[in-house]
């Protein structure tokens, strides 16, 4: 296949959020508007994460012409993988993929011979649904079991035979009317302006649609740059948040699952990274209903060739901010706990090129919809030190601020 790669001018940014969230491929941080649309032009086969596939090799068999442009901005693969790395899964190159920056530079990448790409942003309806109310919903597991799955796991992680784990649990239910996902996009984008908003199909027909604030791996070259997130403090409305964000920088347990996670991630990156740099200490990451631990994490590989972003995701993915420590092992009790599949739900949502780079972000904080039917998820880091009760109201407030794009009613 040929694409062509040209400059063009900045286009409405609620058009092509619109276009992509309902029937494309949507990626949109603080910084730069990523889209595709138009249909699916290649697909690249990704099932089974720990079994080698260079998609940068199949991207490159691809022709790219045309101007040149800075990376991300040619021939790019799009997807949303499932948390489990052995799933169905693949990445989506798209007939069309527009990459904009908040100063205005745009580029395109079109299948050659494609009609002009402004016939698809013509006639766009806005993105202008109401949040509607609940009609039926159901809870995956029960409050209650959740809170007693949580003291299992204390009990497990009190015997040192993981260091953590991290369970979730899901809220299924249905509107009235079919969910837009340009609205929920458009609704997220406005109420979580620090966060990455994604809007995917997924390999069961549904579309996951969220706001991320966990960069897990951004790759240019032989640089990479991950931020992890551990360590959770519900804020409540209309307080100011100074005083719960100081008490999450010197809470002992939140400290300690913050730090196993970085911990983590810098283990999994040093077998190729010659060169780690950590910030010094945690910093607060501020979103509408919550407040997160973050620390920066960033590499870079001497030796000739670094990983590209595919194989980057194999050596994160799921880090312990989804999964837990040991890998194997806090899959197994997570398999054994929750009994409800994640799907979706915290794996990679992200972008791939042919160069190698791309940007994954955890695929959290987001709804996957197909008509009028949802389904939410939410977790917990779970530590020797945790409470029940704690991470049962942690996931309730993390839910909540989820389907506040969704539902008129709290739940």
């Amino acid at each position: 296949m040929k694409f062509r790669r040209y400059q063009i001018e900045p286009q409405a940014r609620d058009a092509l959020r619109a276009v992509a969230a309902r029937e494309g491929w949507l990626v949109e941080t603080t910084t730069t508007l990523r889209v595709g649309f138009g249909g699916v032009a290649d697909t690249i086969d990704l099932t089974d994460l720990d079994e080698p596939t260079d998609a940068v090799c199949l991207l490159d068999a691809h022709e790219l012409v045309g101007d040149e442009g800075p990376t991300g901005t040619g021939i790019v693969a799009f997807g949303s993988l499932p948390f489990d790395r052995n799933a169905s899964a693949r990445l989506d190159v798209a007939r069309y993929s527009i990459t904009q920056t908040r100063d205005g530079e745009a580029w395109v990448s079109e299948l050659d011979g494609s009609p002009d790409f402004r016939s698809l942003l013509l006639d766009v309806a806005p993105a202008l649904q109401e949040t509607q109310n609940v009609r039926s919903i159901t809870y995956q597991p029960t409050p209650e079991e959740y809170a007693h799955n949580v003291a299992l796991a204390v009990e497990i992680l009190r015997r040192k035979e993981i260091d953590k784990v991290v369970l979730a649990r899901a809220v299924l239910g249905s509107v009235s009317d079919p969910l837009d996902p340009a609205s929920i996009a458009q609704r997220l984008r406005q109420r979580e302006p620090i966060c990455t908003i994604y809007s995917m199909p997924t390999t069961d027909g549904r579309r996951f649609v969220g706001a991320s604030p966990e960069l897990l791996a951004r790759r240019h070259g032989n640089q990479i740059e991950c931020h992890p997130l551990a360590g959770t403090i519900a804020l409540p409305p209309n307080v100011a948040p100074d005083d719960y964000q100081n008490w999450l920088l010197g809470s002992t347990k939140n400290l300690h699952e913050h730090g196993v996670l970085v911990d983590d991630v810098v283990t999994a990156l040093s077998g190729f990274y010659d060169d780690i740099t950590v910030d010094a200490e945690p910093s607060i990451v501020t979103l509408r209903t919550v407040a997160h631990l973050g620390t920066w994490v960033r590499g870079t590989a001497t030796s000739a060739k670094a990983p590209d972003a595919l194989e980057v995701l194999r050596l994160l993915h799921p880090t312990a901010a989804v999964g837990g420590i040991p890998r194997a092992s806090a899959y197994e009790l997570i398999s054994r706990l929750e009994q409800h599949d994640r799907g979706h739900y915290a794996g990679p949502v992200g972008w791939l090129d042919a160069n190698g780079d791309g940007e994954w972000w955890v695929g959290i904080r987001g709804v996957m919809v197909k008509g009028t039917e949802f389904e939410a998820w939410a977790g917990a880091g779970i530590v020797s030190e945790s409470d029940p009760i704690a991470e049962r109201e942690e996931t309730k407030d993390k839910l909540a601020s989820v389907l506040s794009s969704v539902l008129v009613d709290r739940v």
